[in-house]
């Protein structure tokens, strides 16, 4: 006598969620992405550069030139910091707008 398996509902659950997954997941992957970020911050004028004794500097772009002196001076700190530089010695040595 030969044992024959057969196809019940319990073996037949994993199949089916797989499928009903990718079917979800493929709907989805036809819409366009969505920016998250606006690219560059296109329209930003500004810009600032700020550099520490030792260590990365950092580069940002603002709006105004006071927020690009702030963003750089925030990037410049945490550039610094994981580079082994000296983040309490950052300066901004140039800001202007376009």
């Amino acid at each position: 006598m030969t044992f024959h398996p057969s196809l019940s509902g319990s073996s037949l659950l994993i199949p089916s969620l797989l499928a009903i997954s990718l079917a979800l997941t493929a709907g989805c992957s036809s819409k366009p992405p969505k920016a998250r970020y606006l690219a560059a911050n296109a329209g930003s004028a500004c810009y600032a550069k700020a550099v520490p004794t030792a260590g990365e500097g950092g580069l940002a772009w603002g709006n105004t030139l006071p927020i690009a002196r702030q963003k750089s001076l925030n990037n410049c700190i945490r550039y610094a910091g994981r580079s082994g530089g000296t983040p309490r010695t950052c300066k901004v040595v140039l800001a202007e707008c376009k």
